[in-house]
């Protein structure tokens, strides 16, 4: 049996993480690729609000499924808390690496948005291993260096298809 606090968590670990390397990802390609800072805020706004919407659908419909499988009704979650959970918190994720990009000097800035999504890497999996009561020192490097090998992959995706 999987209680809702676990599938709660479940679902706002996984929007965090995947909205901070999508999104930094997706800054960093777009600003080695395409060097202008509108193209930058117009495709990580409208990746923001896309992926955030999809990532909660997905949520909503998987966590759905495994209600509708499970006859016996043995999970307690509510798939339309987890969609919601997955929405909001992609939502508010993205915001961290494009906030820089909006403040900031541009190219400059993509540096920085780098930095905040791996300090926000960092410190997701560093509670992460708090919550769940492991080493939070190596959670917290563990989601940082994928996350960081993600965000490496959106940068040379952006030189190798620079307009």
């Amino acid at each position: 049996m999987t209680s809702p606090n676990r599938e709660y968590l479940r679902s706002t670990i996984f929007g965090i993480e995947d909205s901070l390397v999508s999104t930094t990802g997706l800054i960093a390609g777009l600003s080695v690729g395409a060097g202008s800072k509108d193209i930058v805020i117009l495709g990580a706004f409208v990746a923001i609000v896309i992926e955030a919407v999809s990532m909660a659908a997905g949520e909503y419909l998987s966590d759905d499924a495994i209600q509708e499988i499970d006859k016996l009704k043995r999970h307690r979650d509510k798939p339309i808390i987890s969609g919601l959970l997955m929405f909001l918190s992609y939502l508010g994720a993205g915001f961290i690496p494009l906030l820089p990009v909006l403040v900031f000097e541009f190219p400059q800035s993509v540096w920085l948005s780098i930095l905040f999504a791996l300090i926000g890497l960092f410190s997701l999996g560093y509670l992460k291993g708090t919550l769940v009561h492991t080493s939070a020192l190596r959670g917290g490097l563990k989601v940082l260096i994928v996350g960081g090998l993600a965000t490496a992959v959106g940068v040379m995706v952006g030189s190798l298809f620079e307009v």
